[in-house]
């Protein structure tokens, strides 16, 4: 469960790009963060992968304030959260096998349950066959499966995207969605921002409307 209480979030220099928000969200939920360009999605989605910290009220996932924890703990608790950006951040150095495997050798996890691992989320997005191959080899739509293969390898209880479609062609866009509504009907809680609110119609998910960067809906 998530819970937003009089979340806010201030820049240095006065920007405020939340301010007084607040929600809850059920486990094993899709959500949707929608708003126009600049009302706080990419702002919120950061708040909530632990990459960024609130500067106002509190934000509890998993029982955890992450307002509240010490900074060394904060790693941690990213292990339990798969994320996706709209920019991907691959390895362009090293091929789609080695890309999931970076986060189960920041674990620790042994060698052939990583590849293991790593072959099964491949398999889960329809890239197995082209594990050796180099993301600049990979379309637009598979390198965004490959992020998602990424974030998915330690098998997290949550996975957040911030506009995992906002640079793909409709029909790359549509797989990539179906592929976070499969995560989310084996009981993973998925949250994406997204710009595109007629895309998600479908899915009937919980809604979040920001408006400058208020809880508008």
């Amino acid at each position: 469960m998530i819970v937003a209480s009089d979340l806010g979030k201030r820049y240095p220099g006065g920007f405020e790009a939340l301010a007084g928000v607040s929600f809850t969200i059920e486990a094993g939920r899709m959500v949707f963060i929608t708003g126009h360009s600049g009302a706080g999605k990419t702002t919120l989605i950061k708040l909530v992968a632990s990459i960024e910290r609130p500067t106002a009220g509190s934000l509890v996932v998993n029982g955890q304030n992450l307002a509240a924890l010490r900074r060394s703990v904060i790693p941690y608790v990213r292990r339990h959260i798969g994320m996706v950006f709209q920019d991907q951040k691959l390895l362009f150095d090293r091929n789609a096998l080695d890309n999931v495997l970076l986060p189960l050798q920041i674990t620790g996890l042994g060698r052939r349950e990583s590849v293991r691992r790593a072959q099964a989320a491949l398999d889960k997005v329809g890239l197995l066959a082209r594990a050796k191959a180099m993301p600049v080899a990979l379309s637009g739509g598979e390198q965004q499966r490959l992020a998602i293969a990424r974030a998915v390898v330690n098998r997290p209880a949550l996975l957040v995207a911030d506009e995992p479609t906002g640079n793909l062609d409709a029909d790359s866009a549509d797989e990539v969605l179906e592929l976070f509504a499969e995560f989310n009907r084996v009981g993973v809680t998925v949250i994406l921002a997204t710009h595109e609110p007629r895309r998600i119609e479908r899915y009937r998910p919980q809604l979040l409307v920001l408006d400058h960067g208020r809880l508008a809906a």
